[in-house]
């Protein structure tokens, strides 16, 4: 009997989208088999991110359904500090996490989730407190932490320093490494763990990774 095929991740994508902060998480996720497409606000319109690299969405935010979905990635951009123009993408992040999908979210995008209410009451990070703090509409400073990544249930968080940590979190919550892999995984590339180094080979001679 065959496998149930895995969902898409959606990996949002808009102008002066963070290319860095999601790199580790789409390139691991593809080798292990997943499949990652872009959404943008239009797909018929390419945006440009903050690189300068030109991206040409899959799909509209607007056709997206969180059945459709295994994960739906939120980059930082600086469109998040400078208007409403990326609200939409809160606003599908709320209907992921209603229908129990997973939201992460990173950098500047954690302020655009911040402002939508969608931290308050749920345990997160971001870049720093006092950026959540000045987000109008956000409640949830007695749930931030210090910390490098968060999950919370459906909800992961991460500021823009912490790409790794990002990914790992993404990772454990898509079940896409068995743990000792993912710890080889983080010790390598978090912490150049050169240890790490031959359990990450074992685990792909195995299949695993």
């Amino acid at each position: 009997m065959s496998e149930t095929p895995r969902k898409p991740v959606h990996l949002a994508v808009y102008d002066t989208y963070a290319d860095w902060e999601t790199g580790h998480t789409t390139a691991h996720l593809t080798q292990r088999g997943h499949v990652v497409r872009t959404v943008g606000l239009d797909s018929a319109q390419p945006v440009t991110t903050m690189g300068g690299v030109r991206i040409q969405p899959d799909l509209a935010l607007a056709d997206l359904r969180p059945q459709d979905s295994s994960l739906l990635i939120l980059t930082g951009a600086s469109l998040w500090d400078t208007g409403d123009e990326l609200a939409p993408f809160a606003a599908k992040a709320r209907e992921f996490l209603a229908a129990g999908v997973p939201v992460a979210a990173i950098c500047g995008a954690t302020a655009g989730l911040a402002r939508a209410g969608l931290l308050d009451g749920r345990t997160h990070t971001s870049g720093a407190s006092f950026y959540l703090a000045e987000q109008p509409g956000y409640g949830g400073a007695d749930d931030y932490v210090e910390a490098d990544a968060v999950t919370d249930g459906d909800l992961i968080t991460a500021g823009p320093t912490e790409p790794v940590a990002f990914a790992r979190e993404v990772f454990a919550r898509l079940d896409v490494y068995k743990p000792e892999v993912l710890d080889a995984w983080y010790g390598l590339f978090h912490d150049s763990d050169v240890s790490a180094y031959p359990v990450l080979m074992a685990a792909a001679a195995a299949g695993d990774a």
